[in-house]
């Protein structure tokens, strides 16, 4: 079969011929239709993980068929179209994954590959209003997203009645656009950041109230003009992938007893926060990543009930991965880079 093989750090992905796998019990062989790409494959080549794995076939995300079920595996999934659950064996404790919890696509062979052997338990059927293209872009980030927002910043509605406002940073990239729309979904009032004024007006465009450039050195105090806040704050929930030295300014948007949950470090350390802000206004502040095998399975039937439809920004073939993972390397796009494989 046709695969993307990361061979070593730092090495461009070769599209190459494998041998297909054979599946054991539990196990089922999907031939996989669309996979999506996400930054942790850049990471993968760029060996930014401990005890990388290396050769591996990349990829978390996948949609694709069922062709063969092995033993003590329900016959019925053969033929059903499906996605995968990319979040393995997390484990009995719901607040933190166990010893032995993965990624899909490093160091278990992913979905970039005609044929996927995965354990059954994985499989959910693909929610009928998406295409293959837009459903391979639902499991990670969609997951990651749904972990964030509903269990770790409980989003909810106000006790006044009134819908809680949200703040997603750094709008654009898979997680946060699937944060987006899973808040405007549950009824939130969503604003957001980003470095672009044309990504701000795509934002908009799929719900978001307003947003401002997060490049500009008040873009908090604009911020907060904008929505009627003041000095007190004013977002209930903010989700963010960036930490760094702006993490401080979201404490100053916060309204008091707010959550702010962060699920990446893309620009470095947390510094210059005062402790005072944070106890002071009664924040509450996670760490999150990925989720749960009943989260996903929450997320999964949430979009199914909303209609919800994940972003795609533009699909490639299997054979040209390295030119769309470059593409993310870059951080040009706009929603999911999928690739279609059969």
């Amino acid at each position: 079969m046709k695969a993307i093989v990361q061979p070593a750090v730092q090495e461009p992905a070769q599209y190459t011929d494998v041998e297909t796998p054979a599946i054991g019990p539990g196990d089922v062989l999907v031939q996989i239709k669309t996979a999506a790409l996400n930054h942790r494959d850049v990471f993968v080549q760029q060996g930014l993980y401990p005890k990388m794995k290396l050769p591996v076939i990349m990829g978390s995300d996948g949609a694709g068929v069922v062709v063969e079920t092995g033993e003590d595996v329900d016959p019925a999934w053969k033929h059903q179209e499906v996605i995968v659950n990319p979040a393995l064996d997390w484990g009995p404790n719901p607040h933190f994954y166990g010893p032995d919890f993965r990624i899909l696509g490093m160091p278990d062979n992913g979905t970039f590959a005609e044929y996927l052997k995965i354990d059954a338990r994985y499989l959910h059927p693909k929610p009928a209003h998406l295409s293959f293209e837009q459903a391979a872009a639902l499991p990670l980030t969609g997951l990651t997203a749904w972990r964030a927002l509903m269990t770790r910043a409980r989003l909810q509605t106000n006790p006044s009645g009134q819908p809680e406002r949200v703040l997603i940073t750094g709008i654009g990239g898979g997680a946060a656009l699937m944060a987006l729309q899973i808040a405007k979904a549950a009824g939130a009032d969503v604003w957001v950041t980003s470095g672009s004024a044309e990504k701000l007006q795509r934002a908009r465009e799929l719900g978001a109230t307003g947003g401002v450039i997060y490049r500009d050195a008040d873009w908090a105090k604009t911020l907060l003009a904008q929505t009627g806040g003041h000095k007190g704050g004013f977002f209930n929930v903010i989700i963010d992938s960036a930490a760094g030295p702006g993490f401080a300014k979201l404490i100053d948007v916060a309204a008091p007893g707010g959550r702010i949950v962060f699920y990446g470090g893309t620009t470095g350390n947390i510094t210059d926060v005062m402790p005072s802000k944070v106890f002071f206004k009664q924040l509450n502040i996670h760490g999150t990543t990925m989720g749960t095998e009943p989260e996903f399975a929450d997320m999964v039937r949430f979009f199914e009930e909303k209609k919800v439809v994940p972003v795609v920004d533009e699909v490639f073939p299997l054979a040209e991965t390295e030119r769309a993972l470059r593409k993310m390397e870059a951080g040009k796009q706009f929603g999911k880079l999928v690739l279609r494989v059969s």
